[in-house]
């Protein structure tokens, strides 16, 4: 998934990216390594960051790929900051997905895009059973076996069913100002990919 979603950044060619909701730095990291190009990514997780501080490190790449803390709905970067941005699997997270799409199409410099890849239920009647079965009762039970808290197992097909998808998820981005936005759903629709450019 991430690597259909590098291919379709790189037609942009962005030398400078943000990638939002970062969480630990595997996907800026890869970008990065794919793209070429500098990585700031930000998240509101410190301890996540702290961990892809390490990574980094360890890497020998701090001079290109930086994290800071940061709230994707009030960014400190000015208009017209980075080439793209890309955001894997937290808009669902978002507070206001509408109020994150403006911001982030505020920092994106003409030509650039917005890259969302996300988590989706399937449209398919026949997969979406197997899908809700595997979703809402099995990971759920699995994790309280593993763990003793099938609550937090809940929370993952809750939030995905929650999010807005498909044609809803375009319609924001559209509403935020992005032109040119498409879906492109992978693994018969559990994974979602957006992208919008900013004319």
């Amino acid at each position: 998934w991430r690597k259909v979603a590098r291919k379709k950044v790189a037609t942009v060619a962005p030398k400078r990216l943000l990638d939002v909701a970062t969480g630990t730095g595997d996907f800026a990291i890869q970008l990065h390594n794919h793209l070429h190009c500098t990585v700031k990514g930000i998240d509101l997780s410190n301890g996540m960051l702290e961990v892809a501080r390490k990574k980094v490190a360890d890497k020998g790449l701090q001079e290109q790929i930086t994290f800071e803390q940061g709230d994707c709905l009030k960014m400190r970067f000015s208009n017209e900051s980075f080439d793209a941005v890309t955001v894997a699997f937290g808009v669902r997270n978002f507070e206001h997905i509408d109020r994150g799409y403006e911001e982030m199409y505020r920092v994106i410099k003409p030509g650039g895009m917005l890259c969302v890849l996300e988590l989706s239920t399937p449209q398919n009647r026949f997969i979406r059973f197997f899908y809700d079965l595997y979703a809402m009762h099995i990971i759920p039970f699995v994790g309280s076996l593993t763990s003793g808290d099938k609550s937090a197992y809940r929370y993952l097909p809750e939030s995905i069913a929650a999010v807005p998808q498909g044609e809803q998820m375009l319609e924001i981005m559209r509403s935020s100002g992005f032109k040119h936005c498409k879906v492109h759903r992978l693994t018969l629709g559990v994974c979602s990919i957006y992208t919008g450019i900013k004319l």
